[in-house]
């Protein structure tokens, strides 16, 4: 006797070995035997054998319409032999039974299945959107099938093209759109930015890259939405000091300024002015929505995203020729030796005289390190500013760390009409000391003040190596500092306004808008946390185009550097990595050159092969 049972929802046939009443042991047509459970036979039959009756089964399944068994058993379940006697017109065979068998089970929008062997017919309009589905779906499949035809000819269907940014950026796999793409590059063996560069819709490489960012952060557009610009208060003291800024060329957002004024013979007053959106920009006003949702300042080279619109910033930046409000701390020190004698902290105006810029002073830097041996250069507040260095030199010592690591250079990108220019400046130069330093003592002590009046703020936390942000006023190790918190970039960071906020509160003896526990406070860490990270790592990526960039646009085909480790190798005079596969095995600190291939910028790649070592340097 042989058997047809179903196993795993296929249908299998065995010659019978031995049976018990729940249980036959079977052979099957390929010699496999097994135990099977009587409940899963569906059929047993003598002859044709059991490969004989599938084949047969399926060939007589093939020449049954489906349309037409539905039409013959609409409305009660039936078992499968019933439909076959209605078909045939007597007892039906083996292979007949099998057949409409076969072709039930073959229909799942048809029939329903109802046990062991039996199935209901589906109602009719169930079916009919079943059908409609698949039609839909069969469409669906020849308009993928035409696009990728499309996409593999370089051709962007317009259905695509409308959705560029998406399929570019953060494509939606449900989407046919997105499943012809991905087709079209398995067939082109192409990414997606290249095939849409092949296809004329990616013209400009800085455009691609800088795309992916405003995806992610802006993706209803870069525009700030409707607000009100912000009305200074107009009722501060008016501070009696000659303030001046010192900023790079490119900065537009001036939130710190400095003012040197003489007590006595022996004592300076030293103030650092901090714009003030705390006393024009509300919690929870529409414009605090717009800093919360953006939270920083982004910078690019050659481009910038700022937290807050232009006419936010413009009546609060501490431009010169203006009047402005500003959170003032004034330190009395001794004039000679730089003895910090007391603090005090004000909210006031000020007129701020100059707006410097470190291109336009970069000779100090040179005349502070060899004492001003030939004298003064005459230069706008240069006085000012040497005292300035003076106490940063001071204030340094004191904390015991350095503001810089001076062995490290700064790279400037600067980005005119489509050209790169690449600067170095090196660390710890008098200028930027002197703006660290101060940036630091600020923080410093205001983050103290917050502490000392029980209000919350958010500071920066260094233990171990690992930097945090915490509501908690703890210990900052790198910089030598019981306590540090952001204050000083009111324009361009959240936290800093938020700090301000608090900072504000506790010089008028109000009550603080956010206690340390308040959502508010904990939910502007968290996202500032994310949102900064992304945003550095948005700027690196940046740089490194630009980098590649100026290879291209320099044509450079040759370039030296010292190996760092393995077969990673640092370039001389720019900040790249790259790794060289045809690197020999060299000691770190090896000096070599490269041959240095076409940069890609699509993919933001430089293929580098090993020609020479140069010998050793330092490292």
């Amino acid at each position: 006797m042989n058997v047809l049972y179903e196993e795993e929802g296929e249908f299998k046939v065995g010659a019978v070995m031995s049976q018990s009443p729940a249980s036959f042991q079977v052979e099957s047509p390929h010699g496999r035997r097994s135990k099977i459970k009587a409940a899963n036979v569906v059929l047993s039959f003598e002859r044709p054998s059991g490969a004989e009756l599938l084949a047969e089964a399926r060939k007589f399944a093939d020449g049954l319409d489906t349309d037409f068994l539905w039409q013959c058993r609409k409305g009660a379940e039936f078992a499968f032999q019933d439909l076959a006697r209605d078909y045939v017109g007597r007892d039906p065979a083996p292979v007949e039974n099998a057949g409409v068998l076969l072709k039930l089970h073959s229909a799942p929008m048809y029939f329903y299945r109802r046990g062991k062997g039996r199935f209901q017919a589906a109602p009719e309009d169930t079916l009919k959107l079943a059908l409609a589905g698949v039609e839909k779906k069969k469409r669906l499949q020849e308009q993928i099938a035409q696009w990728v035809a499309q996409l593999a000819r370089f051709e962007c269907p317009p259905e695509l093209a409308q959705l560029r940014a998406e399929l570019l950026y953060g494509p939606d796999r449900a989407k046919p759109e997105t499943k012809a793409l991905e087709l079209a590059c398995a067939q082109t063996g192409l990414t997606v930015a290249r095939l849409f560069e092949r296809c004329g819709m990616l013209a400009d490489s800085h455009e691609y890259h800088l795309g992916r960012f405003l995806h992610e952060f802006y993706p209803k557009g870069e525009q700030f939405p409707a607000h009100v610009a912000p009305s200074p208060p107009g009722d501060l003291p008016l501070a009696e000091v000659a303030v001046f800024s010192l900023d790079d060329l490119g900065t537009t957002e001036i939130d710190d300024a400095f003012s040197v004024t003489r007590v006595s013979e022996d004592e300076l007053r030293i103030g650092i002015h901090i714009a003030a959106p705390g006393l024009a920009i509300a919690p929870g006003s529409p414009l605090d929505a717009i800093a919360r949702e953006r939270l920083s300042t982004a910078y690019m080279p050659g481009r910038k995203f700022t937290m807050l619109p232009e006419d936010a910033i413009a009546p609060l930046s501490l431009d010169a020729g203006t009047e402005r409000p500003a959170v003032s701390l004034y330190l009395n020190v001794g004039a000679k030796d730089f003895a910090l004698r007391g603090r005090h902290t004000r909210l006031e105006r000020i007129r701020v005289a100059a707006n410097l810029r470190h291109s336009e002073h970069d000779a100090l830097n040179a005349a502070f390190e060899d004492g001003r041996k030939d004298g003064p250069l005459g230069l706008a507040f240069e006085e000012e500013l040497h005292t300035l260095w003076q106490l940063a030199l001071a204030l340094e010592t004191r904390r015991g760390k350095a503001s810089v690591n001076t062995a490290n250079l700064d790279y400037i990108f600067r980005v005119e009409q489509g050209r790169v220019a690449i600067e170095t400046r090196k660390r710890g130069a008098p200028l930027d000391k002197l703006v660290s330093e101060l940036m630091i003592l600020s923080n410093t002590t205001w983050g103290e003040v917050l502490a000392e009046h029980d209000v919350a703020a958010i500071y920066r936390v260094q233990g171990s190596g690992k930097v945090r942000m915490s509501v908690h006023a703890e210990m900052h190790e790198g910089l030598g500092v019981a306590t540090y918190a952001w204050f000083t970039s009111p324009l361009r960071r959240y936290v800093d306004l938020l700090n301000q906020w608090q900072l504000i509160a506790a010089v008028r003896g109000q009550r603080a808008p956010f206690a340390r526990n308040s959502e508010g406070l904990l939910g502007a860490l968290r996202s500032f946390e994310v949102v900064a990270a992304r945003y550095d790592e948005f700027q690196r990526a940046m740089e490194h185009y630009w980098i590649l960039r100026w290879l291209a646009q320099e044509n450079v085909t040759e370039a030296d550097g010292v190996v760092l480790r393995e077969n990673m190798v640092r370039f001389d005079g720019l900040p790249l990595v790259v790794r060289v596969p045809s690197l020999p095995e060299l000691e770190p600190g090896t000096r070599v050159r490269l041959a240095v291939e076409a940069p890609d910028l699509i993919e933001r790649q430089v293929n580098c092969v090993w020609r020479a070592s140069l010998g050793q340097a330092t490292l």
